[in-house]
């Protein structure tokens, strides 16, 4: 395991030193013991807050310098301390006067000599002078080990100047709506949700599901009041809920634009993920598609930008398509977007916090098709990658304003506080980072379950819950994990369904619901208990992707007030305005 050494000829040139403290010395060193037992990772976190103990033994007798350094150096557990925290002679006896101070003993300056003399002495007894082989390799990897060095050498990746493009989308057909099956009542509140074909728990050959559809239930008493197969040969594969401002249009992936509806191609497999597909327009009380639409691209999420437009981004675009871009509901128009290229890399997906335009980014493939770097990472195939980012776009002018590199491989999705001073980003390399939007400084990075995916915060943004769906890693993860939003410090782990991935918090501020893709199923918890509360299985087993809650007001109106992206139309429980049914 990795090991620290303190210089011995420090240790004993001050142990031969009267360390004859003031009283002032001795609280500064208290001060800065206690700093150092709290620290993001550091001795709390396995012995507790005060000490007694916690997956670690309690620690309050006062451990001494000497003590601390035999774990150090023999306890694999502690292999983090010495990483992140990497104490010196100053921090071990700042450490044990502190812990001392909580068993009640209070340290003297001659006691503080004694302890340097005996830690020079261990060291001094067990110092190892082997020489080990370093490879040239060894070398190089040292040199980019740490994620220090790429903050150092960070260069922008993206374009300078505007990266504007646009598209010409094309209604590859149009359709009659049919009849009106959801009857909304004015005053309620009721979810969406898209679900498509590759639900794997519960699903066997006598049962095979073999189209998407779109679920409508009451975001209340979380019934499903109906739902609605749309027919095989327009199904792609499903990836997201997404509905406009108004509530009036429901949007999902569709087959590909070459085939057409009934075409040589249709009633086959949907749209890879590597291949372009079209926009299905579907209407929200008929749930039929009315227009089948080329964006030029395969999408993949989608969210409300500024209470108008979509802002829609997709895994593959057409040689002269997006891969983000703003979508005009009203006119089945692309605004404008970018393309990855133009980016510096391979998009994943995109988020908003309703002024800029936030895209997690890929490094671009040197040699062949890209990998999946947290899967090489798990798979040990790779032992050194390249960073991963997030690109920060501002849509009026369509230029990169920042770029975040973030720990970990293959960032799977972004939160936004309400005041978009921060951003997290979990990675599919089973940990999650907060980042300072002003600074691009990490504050925290901590682990999570197997594979993450989403994330949400809870109301007053304290927690941050991510579902742990076993992405990139093979397994299927059936946890979310609840962090202190403030420290990264782990709270809880939870029991939710099968490969879990979108989580929201819901617009009434009280529950968060997470979508498992494994069972088929919705899941609902108690923001503040953490208490599971519901579970609602989908109709014909349906894999569920994103949630969407739509309110009608007392005239019947429908407006969109949560989708992945946020809150809408003045709907914000981190503001102090929940959803009030």
């Amino acid at each position: 395991m990795t090991m620290f050494r303190i210089s011995i000829s420090a240790l004993l040139s001050a142990a031969a030193v009267n360390f004859a403290y003031a009283q002032s010395e001795m609280d500064e060193l208290l001060t800065q013991g206690e700093e150092l037992y709290f620290q993001q990772v550091s001795c709390w976190v396995c012995h507790g807050d005060d000490a007694a103990g916690r997956v670690g033994p309690s620690i309050q007798y006062g451990p001494t310098p000497k003590q601390i350094q035999e774990q150090l150096d023999s306890n694999p557990q502690m292999a983090v301390i010495v990483s992140e925290l990497n104490p010196d002679a100053d921090d071990l006896v700042a450490l044990s006067t502190y812990l001392s101070s909580l068993g009640g003993v209070a340290i003297s300056d001659e006691q503080t000599g004694i302890w340097r003399t005996e830690l020079a002495a261990y060291i001094e007894a067990t110092q190892d002078n082997t020489e080990y082989l370093i490879t040239e390799r060894d070398r190089l990897i040292l040199e980019i080990m740490s994620f220090d060095s790429v903050m150092e050498d960070w260069q922008k990746r993206s374009k300078d100047g505007p990266l504007k493009r646009t598209y010409p989308s094309r209604i590859v057909a149009e359709y009659d709506p049919g009849e009106q099956i959801f009857f909304p009542e004015p005053g309620k509140t009721y979810f969406y949700e898209n679900t498509g074909v590759s639900a794997s728990i519960g699903v066997t050959p006598e049962n095979p599901i073999r189209t998407n559809q779109v679920v409508v239930g009451d975001a209340t008493t979380r019934e499903v009041l109906v739902s609605k197969l749309i027919p095989q040969d327009m199904r792609g594969a499903m990836h997201t809920t997404v509905l406009s401002p108004d509530g009036r249009y429901v949007y999902m992936v569709g087959p590909p634009a070459a085939s057409g509806i009934g075409g040589p191609e249709a009633g086959g497999a949907p749209a890879g993920l590597r291949g372009s597909a079209t926009l299905l327009k579907i209407d929200a009380l008929t749930l039929q598609p009315i227009k089948q639409i080329t964006v030029g691209g395969r999408l993949h999420h989608g969210q409300i930008f500024q209470d108008r437009y979509l802002l829609l981004d997709t895994f593959v675009a057409e040689p002269d398509g997006l891969n983000v871009f703003l979508y005009d509901p009203e006119t089945d128009e692309v605004v404008g977007g970018v393309n990855a290229r133009d980016l510096g890399g391979i998009n994943y997906t995109a988020f908003t916090d309703n002024e800029f335009i936030y895209i997690l980014m890929m490094p671009p493939p040197i040699e062949g098709l890209p990998r999946d770097g947290a899967h090489d990472l798990i798979v040990g195939s790779n032992t050194a990658l390249r960073p991963y980012w997030v690109a920060k776009l501002d849509p009026e002018t369509w230029e990169v304003v920042d770029e975040y590199p973030h720990k970990g491989y293959r960032g799977d999705w972004i939160v936004i506080d309400s005041n978009s001073e921060h951003i997290y980003v979990p990675t599919a390399s089973s940990a999650v980072s907060k980042i300072s939007t002003e600074t691009g400084e990490t504050l925290w990075s901590s682990p999570t379950g197997v594979g993450p995916y989403a994330a949400t915060l809870n109301a007053d943004e304290s927690e941050l819950w991510v579902t742990n769906k076993g992405e990139s890693s093979g397994q299927i993860g059936r946890t979310i994990t609840v962090l202190d939003a403030n420290n990264g410090r782990g709270l809880a782990t939870l029991f939710s369904g099968y490969k879990s991935d979108h989580v929201l918090l819901a617009p009434n501020g009280k529950e968060i619901w997470a979508s498992s893709m494994g069972d088929g199923s919705l899941y609902v918890f108690d923001a503040e208990s953490r208490e599971q509360l519901d579970v609602i299985p989908m109709p014909n087993y349906g894999e569920p992707h994103g949630l969407v809650w739509v309110k009608y007001d007392e005239e019947g109106q429908a407006l969109v007030v949560r989708d992945q992206g946020g809150f809408h139309n003045g709907i914000n429980p981190a503001a102090g305005v929940p959803l009030l049914d």
